[in-house]
C-alpha cells in the first residue's frame, strides 16, 4: 500500500509530455506535426487514462484501508526558513483527480471531432493537456505555496483557453476580463498565505491546522488578524469559483470553444475554489465568523446565479449562470460545515453539467449548418426550437441532464442537492427559504432552455433566408403580444425579407457524429448512476460509499447526522414538488404552439388589460430586465471602477507628460541656451575667456567685501 502511494507524485507529470512534444514539433517540424495531428489527441487521451486508472486504484485502496499519505522534501533551507514541496493524498485529492481525469478524457474524445476542422487543433490539445497537468498538481499539493503556484498556472491555462479564438474581439475581451478578475482574488490569496505564515511559521496543511488550534486554545493569537487572513484566503476561492461579487468573468468565458466550457467551467477549474475551501476547512471551522461569511457568500451566489439565468438568450451563458448558482450551493454547504454534502454535489454536478455543456455543443454544431458560422446566432435559443426530430440523441441526453439539475429522482443531483436543502433548515430558516426557492428557479430556467431549444418548430427558415445582420437587443420582453412584435422587429433574419440577397445553407440540422455522441452517452450513465455513490443510509440499503471513502478525513467530525426514513421522504417530496412546480411554470410560459412563430404559450391569453395583468406585466418586465442586464453589476463595475481607473490613468498620463516632462525638458533646454550663449560670448579666444573669468571673480569678491557675513 505504501509503495503505491510513493509513486503518486507522477500523477501531475504523466500528461506533461504532450504539450512539450506538440510545441517542439510545431517549432522544429511543423509540417510533419500537422500531418499527424490526430495522433496527438490519442496521446492525450491515453496518458490521461493512465492517470485515471491510477487515481481509481488509489481511491479503492483508501476506501478499503482508510489511510492518508503525505510525502515532502526540502527545497529551500535557510536558517529558520524551510520551504518544502511534496504531495498529499487523501479522499479529497482522490475525488478531484478522478473528476479531472474522467471528465477530461471524455472532453478530449469529444474535442477530436468538434475541433477537427479548426486551424488551432494542435494548440487546443496542447492547452488542454497542460491544463490537466496544472489541475492535478493543484489537487495533490501539500502546502499553500505549492497550491499558489499551480493556482496561477491554472489561471494562465484559463486565459489561454478562453481566448483560444483570439481573433474574435469577444474572446479577446473575455479572456482579459477573466484574467484581471481572477488577479483580484489571487492577490487576496497571496496576502492570506503570507499572513498565515506570519502567524504559524509554516505552509504545510497539517502543521498549519495544528498550530492554529493550539494558538486559539491558549489564546496566543490576535483573533482579528487571524480572521482577516482566513478571509483573504477565501477571496481566492471567490474569484476562481465565480462567487459574488467576482463572478462577472464566468458568463463571458463562454466565448471559448464548448469543450473548454464543459471541462474548465463546469467540472474542474471552477471547482478549484470549492477544493481550496474544503482543503482549508479545518482552519475556517475554528473561526465562526469565516464560516458565516462563507455561507453568506454561498447563498447570495445561489440566488443571484439563478435569477440571472432566467432571461439569458445564449444557451452557454445560461448554463454558465446555472453553474454559478450550483457552485453557490456547494459553498453554502461548506459554510454550514456539511463537508460530505458539498463534495457529493461537486461530483454529481460535474457530470451533469458536463453533459449539458457537451449537449449544447452538439446543438450549436447542428445550428451552425443553418445560420452559418456565427456564434451570436448559433448559440441563441430564440433562434432554435424544433430540434427534437433532427438531433434526438442529443435531445434525450440534454433532457436527462436537465432533469438531474432540476433535482428529479433518481438522477444524480437529486441526492446531493436534497441533502444540502435539508441541512439548510438546520442551519437557518432564512437561508433555507432562499435555497428552496432557488431550487424552483433552477427547474424553471433549465426547462426554459430545454423548451426553447428542442420543442416547437425550428425558428429560422430551413432553406434560404436573408443575409442581413440583425441588431439583437440585450433583452426582450417575454410576456404578452408585445413579445412576438419585438421578436419580429428585432430579429429580421427570421423573416423572408424582400429585395435582400439570399444565401443558401444546408437545409436541416443533423445529429453529431459518433465521436461526439459517445462521450455524451457515457456522461448520461454517470448522471443516472453517480447519485447512488452517496445514497443516504436511512433509506435502508447502507450504500453510502462516499461516507466510507471520506471516513479518514477529519472534516467528518463536523458533519451533521442523518435523520430517519420518514423525514428523508418528507424532505425529498418537498424538494421534488418545488422542482415540478418550477417545471410547470416554465411549461406555461414556453409551451410551444405550432400555428405560427410563437414560443410563448401565454402570448394570446388575457386579452383584457385588467389591473392585475398590468401589475403582473410590470413585475415580469422588472425581473427580466434585472436578469438580462446581469443585475446591473457589470454596469456598476464599469461606471465606478473601470471608468475611474481610466480617468486616473488619463490624469497620470497628463501629469507625467505636461508637468514632470515639462520640468525635466525645461531644465535641459535652459542648460542648452546658457551653453550656447557662453560658447558665442568668447569668440573662441583665450583672452576673452580670461576676461569673463576675472570679471565674475571681481563681482564675487566685491559682494563678499560688502556683505562679509
Amino acid at each position: 500500500m505504501e509503495q503505491t502511494y510513493q509513486y503518486a507524485w507522477i500523477l501531475p507529470f504523466v500528461p506533461l509530455p504532450v504539450p512539450f512534444l506538440i510545441g517542439a514539433g510545431l517549432l522544429l517540424f511543423p509540417m510533419v506535426t500537422k500531418n499527424i495531428r490526430r495522433m496527438w489527441s490519442f496521446q492525450s487521451i491515453l496518458l490521461l487514462s493512465i492517470v485515471m486508472a491510477f487515481s481509481i486504484y488509489l481511491s479503492i485502496e483508501q476506501i478499503n484501508n482508510g489511510s492518508i499519505y503525505q510525502y515532502v522534501w526540502s527545497w529551500i533551507l535557510n536558517n529558520d526558513f524551510s520551504l518544502e514541496f511534496g504531495y498529499y493524498i487523501d479522499p479529497l485529492t482522490s475525488i478531484m483527480s478522478i473528476l479531472i481525469t474522467t471528465v477530461g478524457i471524455l472532453v478530449l474524445f469529444y474535442s477530436d471531432s468538434y475541433m477537427a476542422h479548426d486551424r488551432g487543433y494542435l494548440r487546443f490539445f496542447a492547452y488542454m493537456s497542460f491544463f490537466s497537468v496544472t489541475m492535478l498538481g493543484l489537487v495533490t499539493s501539500s502546502n499553500l505555496i505549492q497550491i499558489y503556484i499551480f493556482w496561477e498556472l491554472v489561471g494562465l491555462c484559463s486565459y489561454l483557453l478562453i481566448g483560444f479564438w483570439f481573433t474574435r474581439p469577444g474572446a479577446a475581451n473575455a479572456c482579459q476580463k477573466a484574467f484581471v478578475t481572477n488577479r483580484v482574488g489571487d492577490f487576496g490569496l497571496l496576502l492570506g498565505i503570507l499572513g498565515c505564515y506570519w502567524i504559524t511559521g509554516s505552509f504545510e496543511f497539517r502543521e498549519l491546522f495544528e498550530i492554529v488550534n493550539n494558538l486559539i486554545s491558549s489564546n496566543q493569537v490576535n483573533f482579528l488578524f487571524l480572521t482577516l487572513c482566513a478571509a483573504l484566503l477565501f477571496v481566492g476561492a471567490i474569484a476562481k469559483s465565480a462567487q459574488f461579487p467576482l463572478h462577472i468573468w464566468l458568463p463571458d468565458a463562454m466565448e471559448g470553444p464548448t469543450p473548454i466550457s464543459a471541462l474548465i467551467h463546469a467540472a474542474t477549474m471552477v471547482a478549484a475554489g470549492i477544493f481550496l475551501v474544503a482543503r482549508l476547512l479545518p482552519l475556517f471551522i475554528v473561526i465562526p465568523y469565516i464560516m458565516s461569511f462563507i455561507s453568506l457568500i454561498g447563498i447570495i451566489t445561489v440566488l443571484l446565479g439563478a435569477t440571472l439565468a432566467i432571461a439569458q438568450q445564449d444557451i452557454k451563458r445560461c448554463l454558465a449562470y446555472s453553474t454559478m448558482s450550483q457552485l453557490g450551493y456547494m459553498m453554502l454547504a461548506l459554510g454550514m460545515g456539511s463537508y460530505r454534502n458539498a463534495l457529493f454535489h461537486l461530483i454529481t454536478h460535474a457530470y451533469s453539467k458536463a453533459l449539458l455543456f457537451l449537449g449544447s455543443g452538439s446543438v450549436i454544431h447542428s445550428m451552425e449548418t443553418i445560420v452559418g458560422y456565427s456564434p451570436d446566432k448559433s448559440q441563441n435559443m430564440v433562434l432554435m426550437g424544433g430540434l427534437t426530430k433532427y438531433v434526438p440523441i442529443t435531445k434525450g441526453a440534454f433532457l436527462l441532464g436537465t432533469l438531474s439539475l432540476c433535482g428529479i429522482p433518481p438522477l444524480a443531483c437529486f441526492w446531493s442537492k436534497d441533502e444540502i436543502l435539508h441541512d439548510s433548515w438546520l442551519y437557518s430558516p432564512i437561508v433555507a427559504l432562499i435555497a428552496w426557492a432557488t431550487a424552483g428557479l433552477t427547474a424553471f430556467y433549465m426547462f426554459r432552455i430545454y423548451l426553447l431549444t428542442f420543442e416547437g418548430h425550428l425558428s429560422v427558415r430551413l432553406q434560404n433566408y436573408s443575409a442581413k445582420k440583425d441588431n439583437s437587443p440585450d433583452s426582450i420582453s417575454l410576456w404578452g403580444k408585445k413579445a412576438s412584435k419585438e421578436i419580429n422587429r428585432n430579429f429580421p433574419v427570421l423573416q423572408m425579407a424582400e429585395n435582400q440577397p439570399q444565401i443558401s445553407y444546408p437545409s436541416y440540422p443533423y445529429e453529431s457524429d459518433n465521436t461526439m455522441l459517445f462521450p455524451i452517452c457515457i456522461l448520461c450513465l454517470f448522471t443516472l448512476l453517480m447519485g447512488f455513490l452517496g445514497i443516504p443510509r436511512e433509506i435502508g440499503f447502507n450504500l453510502d460509499i462516499l461516507a466510507q471513502w471520506l471516513h479518514p478525513s477529519i472534516y467528518l467530525l463536523h458533519e451533521t447526522n442523518s435523520t430517519d426514513l420518514l423525514e428523508f421522504f418528507k424532505n425529498a417530496a418537498t424538494s421534488v414538488a418545488i422542482a415540478y412546480y418550477g417545471i410547470l411554470i416554465a411549461c406555461l410560459f414556453y409551451k410551444p404552439t405550432y400555428s405560427s412563430f410563437n414560443s410563448f404559450h401565454l402570448i394570446n391569453s388575457f386579452h383584457q388589460k385588467s389591473p392585475k395583468r398590468v401589475l403582473r406585466d410590470k413585475i415580469v418586465t422588472v425581473i427580466y430586465d434585472w436578469s438580462a442586464s446581469r443585475a446591473y453589476i457589470d454596469t456598476f463595475y464599469k461606471k465606478f471602477i473601470v471608468y475611474q481607473v481610466r480617468r486616473l490613468a488619463y490624469f497620470s498620463h497628463f501629469f507625467d507628460l505636461r508637468i514632470i516632462d515639462t520640468k525635466v525638458n525645461g531644465v535641459g533646454f535652459f542648460s542648452f541656451l546658457v551653453a550656447e550663449g557662453i560658447k558665442y560670448l568668447g569668440f573662441s579666444r583665450i583672452s576673452s575667456y580670461l576676461f569673463v573669468y576675472f570679471f565674475f571673480l571681481w563681482v564675487f569678491i566685491s559682494i563678499s567685501l560688502v556683505y562679509p557675513n
